[in-house]
């Protein structure tokens, strides 16, 4: 099951990735390409993040197809969740977000990152890192 997961996800971020330079030549090329603009900047940023979690997550399953214990585990998937509100805070128009959106987004940045410190603090008890 590892295997088969890990291959599909290979072919999903090698997918991401084509698409990814595809949009990218495009704009580059055939449009008016200007990266200081918030909304290019946005997309493509935006496209990054979403295959460095995918890549981040097939990472994730191989480890833990080699390790026995969850700590590791935890962790990934929480910077895996960190990386997802990170990506939503970058794409994120913030002049027109609802103020419930952002103090959401905020909160479970805050609570994903104290998590992530208690598991990694932890770590220094057990002796692992």
């Amino acid at each position: 099951m590892v295997a088969a997961l890990t291959l599909m996800l290979a072919i999903i971020v090698v997918a991401a990735v084509l698409h990814l330079a595809v949009k990218f030549i495009n704009d580059v090329l055939f449009t008016s390409f200007d990266p200081t603009q918030p909304a290019v900047f946005q997309d493509l940023f935006g496209a990054i993040f979403t295959v460095l979690m995918a890549l981040e997550f097939k990472r994730s399953i191989l480890v833990a197809k080699d390790d026995d214990g969850g700590v590791v585990r935890v962790k990934i998937v929480i910077l895996i969740g960190l990386l997802a509100i990170v990506r939503k805070v970058i794409i994120l128009d913030l002049g027109t977000a609802p103020a419930l959106q952002i103090i959401g987004l905020s909160a479970a940045l805050l609570a994903l990152g104290i998590v992530y410190w208690l598991v990694r603090d932890g770590d220094r008890y057990h002796g692992t890192t």
